[in-house]
């Protein structure tokens, strides 16, 4: 396996020639999917549109779609099931619709007639101050997590690497949002764990980056920085590739065959790796290209033109 290689060594890919077309893509997207957030809007899940919980045990383990079926004659929007602890415990999670004291009912006398001697352990309305608080933590959870991974950024590197990697976050969290808005998965708690699991990821994959960028600028003082960051990537461009696509093969069998419950989770991930690693490349380093042109390395232009008027 030693010679078995993803990326051939010593690439010499110019990754910097397309630093437009990146920025503008990565831009037009973005934008776009602000403007799907806003309308039609996400298909927000019962966490943050409020609905009945219910805790059911059963006697047996139940046939994959019995539960469903059990109360999808109800009428009672849409239906979320969740197996916890042993195969007889079943959280299930009722749309909005079901929070009344005649629903309640309905479910009780649907699962213990469908399942005789199921016990129902809890029965809970999760109203609408609820799940706006909810949504109001997770906001909040998620500008923490910025703040943090800002604060981090800036005093391990300069300034600069901060806010590139701080707006390439944001780039791809706007990007998540879009695809949530496009392929109208369901929003909830596990979507917002997502979107929070990809952002630690990139960090991670474009701290590798600009870590290498940094050691770069010490070890060659006279190299335009349009260069170095170009030989940076080519660097780490095989250690990138293959810690997306290792990701990628473990979350993949998820994505295709999990259930109902872990299957938009899984998705989103999926994309958020894609996403992530791209960005690594064509938006966090060309920002930083911008944003240290005439900071991270004054003396180039000097050097440069020193050279020319030798020559």
């Amino acid at each position: 396996m030693r010679g078995l290689r993803l990326v051939p060594d010593g690439t010499k890919i110019r990754f910097m020639r397309g630093r437009f077309a990146g920025l503008i893509v990565s831009a037009v997207l973005s934008i776009g999917s602000i403007v799907l957030f806003l309308h039609p809007g996400l298909n927000y899940g019962i966490d943050f549109l409020g609905g009945l919980v219910v805790e059911l045990r059963l006697p047996a383990p139940a046939p994959e779609g019995a539960v469903e079926a059990a109360l999808k004659p109800l009428g009672l929007g849409e239906i979320s099931l969740q197996q916890f602890g042993s195969p007889r415990d079943v959280l299930i999670r009722l749309g909005v619709h079901a929070g009344d004291e005649q629903a309640r009912n309905r479910v009780r006398d649907a699962l213990t007639g469908k399942f005789p001697g199921a016990e129902i352990r809890r029965m809970e309305v999760v109203g609408a101050k609820v799940s706006g608080e909810l949504f109001h933590d997770g906001l909040i959870a998620s500008l923490a997590t910025f703040a943090a991974i800002l604060i981090y950024i800036w005093f391990r590197f300069d300034w600069q690497f901060g806010v590139g990697v701080v707006t390439t976050l944001l780039l791809d969290a706007t990007k998540t949002i879009g695809f949530f808005a496009v392929t109208r998965l369901q929003f909830d708690l596990n979507s917002l764990a997502a979107i929070l699991i990809l952002i630690g990821y990139s960090v991670t994959d474009k701290v590798v980056v600009y870590d290498r960028i940094r050691e770069n600028l010490r070890k060659f003082k006279t190299m335009p920085l349009r260069e170095l960051i170009d030989l940076s990537i080519n660097q780490t461009l095989g250690r990138t590739v293959a810690t997306s696509l290792t990701v990628l093969l473990s979350i993949l069998p998820l994505a295709f065959m999990g259930g109902p419950s872990i299957q938009a989770f899984a998705v989103t991930i999926v994309f958020g790796i894609v996403v992530g690693t791209s960005s690594s490349i064509f938006i966090a380093a060309p920002i930083l290209l911008f944003l240290g042109q005439h900071r991270l390395r004054p003396e180039a232009p000097a050097v440069a033109h020193a050279a020319g008027a030798t020559g």
